[in-house]
């Protein structure tokens, strides 16, 4: 994910990237698990934080809420997914979503 010249992130910026560092490796959040994380945003915020700040976390852990992988990073996000055991639906091999009742991590405690 490309990150640009976008200047220092915000405050807002620096929690989502927070809580994205802290997702397991086989684990995931979506946009808005994330933003319920930080408490304030929204998907479309969190979103936002990823396409401009995203590039030096895991992003392919934040994914939209049916499961489906990061818009224009597909292939990478899946090679990612199967380098860690994300459980995907249709597996390993065809899995073309993150199976969310078995990936979605609980939070940071």
């Amino acid at each position: 994910m490309a990150t640009g010249d976008f200047g220092p992130p915000s405050e807002f910026a620096e929690e989502v990237l927070e809580v994205v560092e802290q997702i397991p490796p086989g684990m995931v959040l979506t946009y808005g698990d994330v933003a319920e994380v930080v408490g304030r945003g929204g998907p479309r915020g969190v979103g936002n934080v990823m396409a401009r700040f995203g590039s030096d976390v895991p992003w392919w852990r934040v994914i939209r809420a049916g499961g489906h992988f990061p818009l224009c990073h597909e292939g990478e996000a899946l090679a990612r997914y199967r380098e860690e055991g994300t459980p995907l639906l249709g597996g390993a091999l065809d899995g073309r979503r993150v199976d969310l009742s078995r990936a979605r991590w609980s939070g940071p405690a």
